[in-house]
This record gives structure tokens, sequence and C-alpha cells, in this order.
């Protein structure tokens, strides 16, 4: 008599930036590798940028109608109950009919409805946190989680402590490109001979830091600094309408699908500090410069990029900071070969390139047979 591998279903919940949609994207292609029979399905908010992301690395998805608070439009937020409540109906309906062997979420307002009534219904639910400072909605969602992997120490703060897993952050394979960093550059278009500078405000764009790199355009040719600038899809338009796609040595782009290739060939890289944009530095070992964001949960940012500096990894520049002070600190360290290399072998302790593997074990060890 034959045996027949039983086929696990798992369910992935995640969004609203590319920090929350990238790692379980990383899951869900571990999945795939230890369970190749397995079958995936992501659950995700209406209208935001994982109903396009995820499709395009070849999953399915469903959306809910959830949204989050807006502080800045009070009354905005009277169909927030409603949207609620639908929420959870349809998870409840998703989880129901899909039958998963477990469900994971990697926070994002899709993740919250999703995991509630997965433990609602006994399904075995995980979390994955990317942050130095836990998100209300994992918070909320840890105590009947099966486990809590993080990539960050100290987080039992907020977790309890006997379900922590120090994994670090899966991240998309970004240190695989059999190419020199020169030739990198050319792929983009760009000289080998002068260095590159990459500079993205994340998924969604930064308005104080592409407004700092617009004034300091002249000072990229004058310094004779190369400059890939991805702006974000909601700047784009102005931003081209302002600049152009191109100036002598630097180039404007909504978005940069090809990231490994980017920060294979950057110098030195200006960023938000998001998790999963520091764990993929920290993969490839990329010196950088780290603007939190101010307009973030928690400002777990600013602890994200404290961590990161404090071990030599980047320097730190506060968001109040950026229009005076960018340009010059980019300049100063663009030019600074020794502290480049340091700050690349301090951004390097921060890799954890099993990250996944290690989340895809665990999960695996808590299943059903």
């Amino acid at each position: 008599m034959s045996y027949s591998p039983k086929t696990y279903r798992f369910i992935l919940s995640g969004g609203g930036t590319g920090g929350h949609i990238y790692p379980a994207i990383a899951i869900a292609q571990e999945l795939q590798s230890q369970f190749p029979e397995c079958e995936i399905l992501f659950v995700g908010a209406e209208n935001k940028m994982e109903m396009r992301l995820v499709p395009e690395a070849g999953y399915s998805i469903k959306g809910l109608p959830i949204v989050g608070f807006n502080r800045t439009n009070l009354l905005s937020n009277i169909s927030l109950p409603f949207k609620l409540w639908k929420s959870l109906t349809k998870a409840k309906k998703i989880l129901q009919k899909f039958n998963p062997d477990a469900v994971i979420g990697t926070g994002g307002f899709a993740s919250g409805p999703l995991l509630k009534q997965a433990q609602k219904l006994g399904i075995p639910t995980f979390i994955q946190e990317q942050n130095a400072f836990a998100g209300i909605t994992n918070k909320l969602l840890a105590k009947k989680a099966v486990h809590i992997f993080t990539a960050f120490e100290g987080m039992d703060k907020w977790f309890p402590s006997e379900k922590i897993t120090i994994t670090g952050n899966p991240v998309r394979r970004l240190n695989q490109l059999n190419i020199t960093q020169a030739e990198a550059k050319e792929q983009l278009g760009f000289e080998a001979q002068y260095p590159l500078v990459f500079v993205t405000g994340g998924s969604l764009g930064a308005v104080v830091i592409n407004r700092a790199i617009g004034a300091a355009t002249p000072y990229f040719v004058k310094n004779e600094v190369q400059l890939l600038w991805q702006c974000g899809r909601n700047n784009y338009k102005h931003l081209k309408g302002t600049f152009g796609e191109a100036g002598m040595n630097w180039k404007l782009q909504d978005f940069v699908s090809r990231m490994d290739l980017a920060f294979h060939a950057a110098d030195l890289v200006v960023s938000r500090a998001g998790a999963s944009t520091i764990s993929e530095l920290a993969l490839v070992g990329k010196p950088a410069i780290l603007i939190p964001s101010p307009n973030v949960a928690e400002d777990h940012q600013t602890y994200n990029a404290k961590a990161v500096e404090k071990a030599g990894g980047a320097l730190f520049l506060a968001d109040e900071d950026v229009a005076q002070d960018l340009h010059k600190l980019i300049f100063k360290t663009v030019e600074n070969t020794s502290l480049l290399h340091q700050l690349s072998e301090g951004m390097l302790k921060f890799g954890q390139p099993e990250a996944a593997q290690k989340i895809v074990s665990s999960i695996k060890n808590n299943l059903k047979p």
C-alpha cells in the first residue's frame, strides 16, 4: 500500500507596505521549498499594494475591506466598526473554505481580523514581527499565537518570552548576483568608475527625502557622484514634471523592481528605517544613512535605526534634519572609503540569510501530521 504525504495548506497575511509584504512572500517561497505540494493563499487589505505585489510574485490573494485609523480626517473613521465587522466575517468564511493547517501573520491591517478568527477556530497561528518596537496588531494577537519570530532582541517587553525565537527578518534573496559592482552599475545605466548613491523613501515614497534630493541634484553633478532615486509612485508624476526622468548622472524612478541590482550597484544607500529594508541591507552589507519615518506607529523606525547605528552599521539622521543636512552627510560619507567599509562590516552583523528557513522549520515542527 503506497503512502501519500499530506498536502498542507497555509494562509499568509501582511500588507499595507512592502515591509509587511516582502517578508510574507519570502516565507511563502520557503514553505514551497520545504512543502513542494503545499497550497498557499494570501489575505490582504483591499486597494493596498499587496493586492498587486502578491500576484506579481505568483500567489493568489483575497482582500478584506479593513482600513486603519485615520488620524488626519477623524470623520472618515465613522465606518471603521462596520468595516472591521465585515472583515471579520469575510476572514472567517475564507478560513472555513480554505481550511489551512496554519496561518502566518506579518503585520498590517488584514492580519488582525484573519489571525483573530483563526485563533477562534483553533487554527495554529504564527506571528513574524519585523521591528524593534512591536506593532499593535501583533501585540494583541501574541497571547494565543503558537510562536512569535522576531528580528531584534528585547522583544519580551511585548511578547511572552517562551514563545519568542529571534530569527531575523525573512527577505528577498538579494545576495545571489554573480556580477561585480561595476557590472551592476553598468546594467542600471551608470558609469562604473564613479560612486553611486541609491536613495529610496520606501515603496510609497517620502516627501521630505524627495525634496532634499531634488534640491541637491546640482551637488551630485558637481561632486561626480551618481544618483539612483526611487521617489515612490505617489510622488513620481510631480517630480518627473519638475526634474525630468534623468540628469547628467542621475535617474528618477517611481519604483525599483530590481532591488537586488540597485543594492549591489550602490556605494551608499539612503533610506527610511523599515525593518525589511534594514534586513535586506544587512544581507548584502550595504552602508546606509537611515532616516526614520515620523509617520509610523509607536515611532518604531527610530528604534530600528538606533539599533543599527549602535552596531556601527549605519548613520542616523532625524527627519527634521533632512532638508539641511542630508546632502552634506551623503557627500561626506560617500567620499570616505574607510567609513564605508566600517559601515559595511557593521551592517553585516544584522544579516540573517536563513531567517525564512528557521521560521518555516519551526512552523513545520508544530504542524499536525
